[in-house]
C-alpha cells in the first residue's frame, strides 16, 4: 500500500491528467492536503485505512485554533473529502471517512457590486480614442454584458465571438463550454476596437487573442486587473474594484431587473444554483434597504 505522501501524489496526478483540473486548483489542494500530511505524521498516522472521521474533526479543530476561519477551514474540507473519495475509488481505502464529516458553518458575504450609475461612469471613462481606450472599454462592456471571469475575457480568440448572431463561447472551469449573449452595445464597442485600436495594436505575430497589450501580446490578468482600477479611480469611484465587481454587477443587476437564477447560473458558468443564492441576498438587501425608506412604519 502507497505511504500518505504518495497518496497525494497520486491524487495530485489524477486531477491533472484525468480531471483536468486547473493548476490554481490543483496549487490549492497541494497546499491544503501537505498541511493535513503534517498533522498526520504528527498524530503518527502512516497508513490512510488508519484514518477514521473524529480524526478528521479534529484536524478542522487544530485549523481553528490556528486561525482559519470558517470559509477556509469549509475548503480544507473540499480537499480532504476529494482526497479520501480518490482514495476509496482506487481501492486503497475501503471507505471515505470524510464523507459525513460536517462542513463548519460559513456565513456568505454579500459581493461588492456596483450600481448601475457607477457602471455607466466606469464604462464611459474610457472616451478617449486611443488604441488602448478603445480596448479598455470594449474589455469593460464586455465584461458588464456577458459576466465572464478575468481568465475566460483575456482567454477569448477571434473564433469565439459570433457577433452577428449576437453571442459568444466561453470557455470555465474544466475548459467547459458555454454560449453567452452579448448584447447591442457591447458588439457595437467591440467592432469599434476590432476595426481599429486592435488593428494598430496588433503586430507581426499578435496570434488571434481578441485583446492585446501595447507589445501585440494577449493582455494576461494581472495587466486587466491593474487597468480596471486605473479606471475606476479616473471615474472617482472610492469602491475596491476588482475584475469579479463587474461579474457580481452583472448577476445582481440581472436578476433585480427580473432575470431568473437558472438563467443567470447558465450564463456565469456555474455548475451548482446554490452558488448563485449569493446574489438573491444582494436583492434582498437592496429591497430591504428600500422599505426602511420609503415605508411609512419602515
Amino acid at each position: 500500500m502507497p505511504d500518505l505522501a504518495s497518496c497525494i501524489d497520486l491524487f495530485l496526478n489524477h486531477g491533472a491528467v484525468e480531471r483536468g483540473l486547473s493548476r490554481n486548483t490543483l496549487e490549492a489542494y497541494g497546499r491544503d492536503l501537505s498541511r493535513y500530511l503534517g498533522f498526520l505524521e504528527e498524530e503518527q498516522i502512516k497508513n490512510p485505512e488508519a484514518i477514521a472521521p473524529p480524526l478528521i474533526v479534529a484536524y478542522l479543530g487544530r485549523l481553528g485554533r490556528e486561525g482559519l476561519g470558517p470559509r477556509s477551514r469549509a475548503r480544507a474540507l473540499v480537499a480532504l473529502r476529494m482526497f479520501h473519495k480518490f482514495l476509496a475509488a482506487e481501492g486503497i481505502t475501503p471507505a471515505n471517512p470524510a464523507a459525513r464529516v460536517e462542513s463548519p458553518h460559513t456565513i456568505q458575504s454579500l459581493p461588492h457590486v456596483l450600481t448601475c450609475q457607477e457602471v455607466e461612469r466606469l464604462l464611459a471613462v474610457a472616451g478617449e480614442e486611443t488604441p488602448l481606450a478603445q480596448r479598455d472599454r470594449a474589455m469593460l462592456e464586455l465584461l458588464y454584458a456577458t459576466g465572464l471571469r478575468v481568465s475566460e475575457l483575456v482567454g477569448l480568440r477571434f473564433q469565439d465571438l459570433e457577433l452577428v448572431g449576437g453571442y459568444l463561447r466561453a470557455f470555465g472551469k474544466r475548459n467547459k463550454q458555454r454560449i453567452v449573449p452579448i448584447g447591442e452595445t457591447a458588439i457595437e464597442v467591440l467592432r469599434l476596437y476590432l476595426e481599429g485600436g486592435r488593428e494598430r495594436l496588433r503586430k507581426a505575430f499578435s496570434g488571434d487573442f481578441l485583446f492585446l497589450n501595447p507589445l501585440g501580446k494577449c493582455l494576461t490578468r494581472q495587466g486587466f486587473w491593474k487597468m480596471i482600477k486605473r479606471r475606476a479611480r479616473e471615474a472617482g469611484i472610492p469602491k475596491n474594484i476588482t475584475p469579479h465587481t463587474l461579474r457580481h454587477s452583472f448577476a445582481t443587476h440581472l436578476l433585480e431587473n427580473g432575470a431568473d437564477l437558472r438563467s443567470v447560473q447558465t450564463m456565469l458558468g456555474h455548475a451548482d444554483i446554490s452558488t448563485v443564492q449569493i446574489y438573491t441576498h444582494v436583492t434582498r438587501e437592496r429591497l430591504r434597504k428600500v422599505h426602511e425608506q420609503y415605508h411609512p412604519r419602515g
